[in-house]
């Protein structure tokens, strides 16, 4: 049976609630009305270009690095270098700093529970440098001690990889004290930080971080897909890993995405607005949510901290004895559209190796489903969910294999 006959036969559900923003999501009318006009009316040129709609179209990036600038606390707007991508920025910071250093040896240090666009190219950097790859395991709630971290940083140390705000579970890593840790033993080492999950969430200065790189994407805070940033503080040896013409930016070759660039730069000028008015009324429909959750379904466990060391908008639990894939359909049939684990891995069934990492069973981390809230989520959508997935995580529990021993 196909998705449209399943979706079909079971009729259309009582209210749809998308809760999914993590991997993917619509656009706000606001966003894509900024994007509209540099598809056809103006900036429709190439951007190293001459010409008036050349400079119609540089003018777009040059406005949106100046915000990102501001936003993060940047010096200098020439700092932030566009990708199509957050997972494209990952891999300039970490085969960048790679390939600059190559012939030196050294290692590449980053987290247990980072995303996959930088562990993978963190591997692959191994195998191109001959560098050593080290993951510093976290404790149960996914942070980095930096009295352990520190154990593992030595003057060979080339890079230091740690996320912001971790993108299944929400904890916030105390970033500052960590590349502090890093720095204190060896000055020469970068450390870098994904922080395309704490963009619009936490506030971020780069200055106060300590951080040589940092990693944002647009469609993570309701923005465009197709264009990612970034910040490269000035003295910072990158070699770029994509070659040929260049347009506006030495580090990253192409026509850059404007019309998805002008989408970025309104997204995030919503997002750090609603920063300041919207993420309490989101952490309390998120704390909402979870205790709901925790108390109307049984044998279920949360995955990450509570309070204000969470990402106020992410929600991660793990129903035992149902798998996630499972209940992600059964939920769809009740418009409740949401993820199971990673969605890196969940398409071939593989456990998160977040999840793994924290120390979750494969069978736990096999049930766990993640809500991502924004500012359009109500108080009607965090008690439809409520009042639905107990039944949905009932039903699937009487028909499932697996048992409570």
């Amino acid at each position: 049976m196909s998705v449209k006959e399943l979706l079909a036969e079971h009729g259309t559900p009582e209210r749809e609630v998308y809760f999914d923003h993590e991997n993917s999501g619509w656009v706000p009318p606001e966003v894509v009305e900024a994007m509209l006009p540099y598809f056809n009316k103006r900036g429709y040129g190439h951007p190293s270009i001459t010409n008036k709609p050349g400079w119609e179209a540089y003018e777009v990036i040059w406005e949106a690095r100046k915000l990102l600038a501001e936003a993060l606390g940047i010096s200098s707007p020439d700092e932030v270098v566009f990708t199509h991508s957050g997972t494209e920025a990952n891999n300039l910071a970490i085969l960048g700093t790679a390939l600059a250093s190559k012939g030196r040896g050294g290692k590449i240090i980053v987290s247990a529970v980072e995303h996959l666009s930088v562990i993978f190219p963190a591997e692959f950097a191994a195998r191109l440098t001959g560098m050593d790859v080290i993951k510093v395991p976290v404790d149960e709630e996914g942070f980095v001690d930096p009295e352990v971290l520190a154990t593992y940083v030595s003057k060979d140390t080339v890079l230091v990889s740690v996320q912001l705000v971790n993108h299944e579970i929400g904890t916030i890593q105390n970033i500052r004290e960590l590349a502090k840790v890093v720095k204190d033993i060896n000055p020469d080492a970068l450390f870098h930080t994904d922080a395309c999950d704490a963009l619009g969430r936490v506030n971020i200065d780069v200055r106060e971080l300590g951080v040589d790189l940092l990693t944002v994407s647009s469609h993570k805070i309701l923005g465009p897909k197709g264009v990612g940033a970034l910040y490269v503080r000035k003295g910072v040896r990158l070699e770029p890993i994509v070659k040929g013409q260049l347009s506006t930016q030495t580090l990253w070759p192409g026509v850059e995405n404007v019309p998805a660039i002008a989408g970025f730069r309104k997204a995030l000028e919503l997002a750090l607005r609603d920063l300041r008015t919207r993420k309490y009324e989101i952490a309390r429909l998120r704390d909402k949510l979870i205790d709901g959750l925790l108390s109307e379904v049984p044998h279920t466990l949360l995955n990450g901290p509570r309070g204000d060391r969470r990402s106020p908008d992410n929600v991660n639990v793990s129903f035992l004895y149902v798998e996630g894939e499972a209940l992600t359909v059964e939920l769809s049939l009740k418009g409740i559209y949401v993820s199971s684990g990673s969605a890196c891995t969940s398409r071939v069934l593989e456990p998160s190796h977040v999840l793994l990492a924290i120390g979750r069973k494969h069978e736990e981390a096999h049930g766990s489903i993640l809500f991502r809230l924004t500012r359009y989520h109500s108080e009607e959508d965090v008690e439809y969910v409520l009042s639905r997935v107990p039944e949905a995580v009932s039903r699937l529990r009487r028909i499932s294999s697996l048992k409570p021993s």
